[in-house]
């Protein structure tokens, strides 16, 4: 017969503890209160705020693809979406999914304007 150890990793208690903490820890990412990334969401909908001092791309993509009332799952919402995303990434802007649907991002998708360019 053969024995085997298995080696499982000792966690002390002030370990444990601080994991505890890191739920509580500050947002990191572009889906932060404050909107760090100036992100602008993908297609625009007549409700969307327009800031003020608004990047370039996000400016870019409201011209070309005008606010619309539409909802996901009307097609119209479809044909706007793939627009201002390819508005977006010609822009130099990256595109972000948005899964969590944090608090103050409604929208399923956004773009990530490069704040580089002006």
């Amino acid at each position: 017969m053969f024995s085997v150890l298995i080696a499982l990793p000792a966690v002390s208690n002030a370990q444990s503890a601080s994991a505890g903490n890191s739920v509580s820890a500050k947002c990191k990412g572009c889906l932060c209160p404050g909107n760090p990334c100036r992100l602008c969401p993908l297609p625009p909908h007549t409700d969307d705020p327009v800031p003020e001092n608004e990047p370039a791309t996000c400016r870019a993509i409201r011209e070309a693809v005008p606010p619309d009332p539409s909802l996901p799952g009307d097609n119209q919402y479809f044909t706007n979406l793939d627009k201002s995303t390819l508005v977006c990434v010609r822009s130099g802007g990256d595109v972000i999914r948005n899964t969590r649907r944090a608090e103050g991002y409604p929208a399923r998708v956004y773009c990530k304007p490069d704040l580089s360019r002006h």
